[in-house]
């Protein structure tokens, strides 16, 4: 378990601070959650070096990264090249899963109709949030369809909404206008396969498919065709891992990094939608903080939550901290204040 806690955290560069560029990085940690903006800037904080919150509002503003509903069918920043390839890998089983959950209280809605309503009105440009609801009111649709519409027509979110300098992300866009489309269906689940992967095993193949939001029954085919690595973890049970990607041994010492929102996933060595570390989850996740709480390691475990006060970090450890880190923790705290303020 050890071994895989860091592989995790080195691809995640929670063990060591990227040096690489900006879109480089976003792209090797296989994007950023972001229902809750600031957090892909506390993402890259704790990842980069020298990172410069303005980075990623221009990057966003130049549309070299793109904020939408992507994985799981929640909200991501990624670059523009693995927007497109992403979607074309879960476009059609997110749909697909959408009409099965809802199916039973609200029926078949007519969700391409829905789509193409919202389509005519982004036609001219971006809208807030607030219209285009009123839009499927209008048609007689019920709120739960705005939910659902995202995976049948792509929106982004237009900076400088959704960024940590105006954080209400209310003012949508047509992906297709906003950059030009590139779809690559054929080659597009192998990518996110590698992408997955080279941010997170070893996995297992279920694993992939949870990040991804997409049947597991549809990547095993995909998997033939890649060259893989495979493992047991402790209770037997295969990982797979591509060629040649760190493994750091067992003994490589942790650090005290601070974590966004839905950072929880580095408590073990498995991200969010597996993880093993169930006594944590009510004390980051849970009805009253739906998008968790940001929390920070020690070692490579979850060790507590923090919040963002009075232009100061507060700590709040689940237990006392081990001296030997509590200057590290003290340090990160201290520098996080800094660039939050």
């Amino acid at each position: 378990m050890r071994e895989l806690n860091r592989a995790l955290l080195a691809r995640q560069f929670l063990l060591e601070r990227s040096s690489l560029p900006l879109l480089s990085t976003i792209e090797r940690i296989g994007g950023l959650q972001t229902q809750y903006a600031p957090s892909g800037y506390i993402g890259l904080w704790s990842r980069t070096r020298n990172f410069g919150r303005e980075a990623l509002t221009t990057a966003l503003q130049q549309r070299r990264v793109m904020q939408g509903t992507l994985l799981r069918s929640t909200i991501h920043m990624v670059t523009a090249r693995d927007y497109w390839l992403f979607l074309a890998a879960i476009a059609q089983p997110r749909q697909a899963w959408w009409r099965r959950i809802t199916r039973t209280q609200f029926g078949d809605l007519d969700m391409e109709a829905a789509a193409s309503a919202l389509r005519e009105q982004l036609a001219s440009g971006p809208r807030r949030a607030d219209e285009l609801k009123g839009v499927l009111r209008a048609r007689g649709l019920p709120p739960v369809t705005w939910g659902g519409v995202a995976q049948w027509l792509h929106m982004v979110r237009v900076p400088p909404f959704g960024t940590l300098e105006q954080r209400r992300a209310n003012l949508y866009g047509l992906a297709e206008t906003w950059i030009r489309p590139a779809h690559h269906p054929e080659s597009a689940g192998l990518y996110v396969i590698r992408r997955y992967l080279g941010g997170f095993a070893p996995a297992s193949v279920r694993e992939i498919a949870d990040w991804a939001g997409i049947p597991h029954a549809m990547l095993l085919p995909m998997l033939q065709r890649i060259s893989l690595r495979h493992f047991r973890d402790e209770k037997g049970k295969e990982l797979v891992d591509l060629p040649r990607a760190p493994l750091p041994v067992a003994a490589t010492p942790g650090s005290c990094p601070l974590l966004a929102n839905l950072g929880r996933y580095v408590a073990g060595a498995r991200p969010p939608h597996a993880d093993s570390s169930r006594a944590l989850r009510p004390l980051v996740f849970n009805t009253r903080t739906p998008h968790s709480v940001p929390t920070f390691l020690v070692d490579g475990a979850v060790a507590g939550t923090w919040r963002f006060e009075g232009g100061r970090v507060e700590l709040n450890p689940f237990e006392p901290i081990p001296r030997s880190a509590q200057r590290e923790v003290d340090d990160e705290a201290r520098r996080l204040a800094a660039f939050m303020r």
